[in-house]
């Protein structure tokens, strides 16, 4: 899998394609990558790349010539083109891995108040969000997209460990330990250092849940709408605001009593 990434900063993502896990897969020629300055397209002898817009406003926007000169150099025509922008859809593990399928994709890092339209409209495939905030570097948001992508290539990272993570299942992960097994006079649950496998299966499931319960029921609703949601974990879920873990921490029961009551709420009125 390739990626391009055009920018006007392009040392920002290169630190991330020559480290860690990246740099391996490029190594092994999993992953392949190019980063193409803007400037290196510009008109003019001072590089520039941006303009105020018509119709008056605050900012500069990104010249149409230079990206569409950088684009046709890359053959954008020919692969998978993104533009990062608060305005696109948001981003998720299940696009994430649609996009891990790709051969080739090229990311456009926005700057200023973003891109020239006549540019989405002539090579952009897809409009993609990080999130409902504003950045000033199109290069992060960017990275991120890659981040999550080039991970679910096969060979990169191993499938066990891709399975165990959060969002696999439409579930957040569960909590995770390593040595010591007591630290700061906390000690590992006993269930994951005792060998059980079934029993730490139930565990990490119930903990999952519990989790995603508290951080983001809209995604066990999602699970309920979808049909992926097990008959034992429905179960868990009726008995998690009476579990032990909760005894000593009434608000914590509160919530999680409310969370589930208008889970069902919602359940109930979609259906």
């Amino acid at each position: 899998m390739k990626f391009t990434v055009l920018t006007l900063f392009p040392e920002i993502p290169r630190a991330f394609f020559e480290s860690s896990i990246m740099a391996k897969a490029v190594e092994r020629g999993i992953i392949a990558y190019d980063l193409v300055n803007i400037r290196d397209f510009a008109f003019d002898n001072h590089k520039t790349c941006d303009d105020a817009t018509y119709g008056g406003g605050a900012g500069q926007l990104l010249l149409p010539e230079p990206l569409g000169r950088a684009l046709d150099s890359v053959e954008a025509y020919r692969k998978h083109v993104i533009y990062v922008t608060p305005g696109g859809r948001s981003f998720t593990q299940k696009k994430a891995l649609e996009l891990s399928r790709k051969d080739e994709i090229v990311l456009v890092c926005g700057r200023y108040e973003g891109i020239d339209q006549r540019i989405i409209d002539l090579y952009v495939d897809e409009e993609i969000s990080i999130g409902d905030y504003v950045m000033s570097s199109g290069e992060l948001a960017a990275t991120v997209i890659v981040d999550s992508v080039y991970r679910l290539v096969e060979g990169v990272i191993t499938r066990e460990s891709l399975d165990e993570e959060s969002f696999n299942g439409g579930l957040l992960e569960y909590p995770q330990y390593t040595r010591p097994s007591v630290y700061k006079g906390l000690e590992v649950p006993a269930v994951l250092q005792g060998g059980n496998h079934e029993e730490i299966r139930k565990w990490r499931l119930r903990k999952s849940l519990q989790k995603t319960l508290l951080n983001r029921p809209d995604l066990i609703q999602q699970a309920r709408m979808s049909g992926t949601l097990s008959e034992e974990a429905e179960k868990i879920i009726e008995q998690l605001a009476e579990h032990a873990d909760y005894k000593n921490d009434r608000r914590q029961r509160r919530k999680l009593r409310s969370i589930q009551e208008r889970l069902k709420r919602e359940t109930h009125n979609g259906e």
